[in-house]
């Protein structure tokens, strides 16, 4: 992988670990208005399941193509 596609890809890697930690914030505001609508009150906790899913794969996914694009950088 070239300089500049590797720094692509650690730049975009630190975008997805940025958001991942975002949703961890948002979830707290984000939940009593879900808890709201009336549908799906029965599966709330579900529904906050999957919005910590999403933030620890797209946390985990960023810190994996950061890692994964130093050492092509470390290679050359």
């Amino acid at each position: 992988m070239d300089r500049q596609k590797a720094l692509f890809h650690i730049a975009w890697g630190c975008v997805l670990t940025l958001f991942g930690v975002a949703v961890f914030f948002r979830i707290p505001q984000v939940m009593p208005r879900i808890e709201q609508i009336e549908h799906f009150s029965s599966v709330i906790g579900f529904i906050r399941f999957c919005f910590y899913l999403l933030g620890a794969l797209l946390i985990g996914g960023g810190i994996k193509k950061m890692m994964a694009a130093y050492r092509s950088l470390e290679k050359k």
